[in-house]
């Protein structure tokens, strides 16, 4: 069992049969009243997203959630499909599920499926991807007193904030949490 001091982002918890993550949370404490934590949760099964409140002595049950490897096939306009790593198993998981996360799924790349009841709910990506850069405007020198940033396209269709020296065809580095560029793919340093 958890206690309202272990809900931190990305705990997962069961509320009335269903598993949730917390996407964000705030505890406070008002004079000498109990301790409460105001959480933002989603649900692991339709992705809807709600805020609920925790008071201090409220006990939370840990989600059992399990994890496979699996494999990105495609996706169509409303599912994704992967396969098993260990039995090869075909399977598909809706879109709308997905969420955001959908920006970063490339075809034959391995991440990590979240089952819960041994039905497969949602995903969970590796937190650095390498992606292609498709489209890149020109980097256009001007007023470069801070750091300059242009958007440009990934293979996937998503669209993120990079250096003015990133061009296409470059390989990317991006953090698959917030969407934000870490590093040029591939670079070798010299030692």
């Amino acid at each position: 069992m958890l206690s309202i001091t272990d809900l931190k982002s990305g705990t997962k918890i069961t509320l009335e049969g269903d598993p949730y993550v917390v996407v964000s949370y705030a505890h406070s404490k008002m004079g000498r009243g109990g301790a409460v934590v105001k959480t933002k949760l989603k649900n692991l099964r339709s992705g809807a997203i709600f805020e609920k409140t925790f008071q201090g002595a409220d006990k939370l049950e840990e989600a059992d959630l399990s994890r496979k490897k699996a494999t990105f096939l495609y996706s169509d306009d409303t599912l994704a499909y992967f396969m098993d790593c260990d039995t090869y198993e075909q399977f598909d998981i809706p879109l709308e599920k997905i969420g955001d996360n959908t920006n970063y799924l490339i075809e034959n790349a391995t991440i990590d499926i979240l089952e819960f009841n041994g039905e497969p709910i949602n995903i969970e990506l590796p937190i650095k991807m390498s992606f292609r850069v498709v489209t890149a405007p020109p980097g256009v020198k001007g007023n470069s007193a801070g750091s300059v940033t242009k958007k440009v396209t990934l293979e996937t269709g998503a669209t993120i904030d990079v250096p003015l020296f990133i061009k296409e065809n470059d390989q990317v580095v991006v953090d698959t949490r917030d969407g934000s560029y870490v590093e040029r793919a591939n670079e070798t340093k010299n030692n």
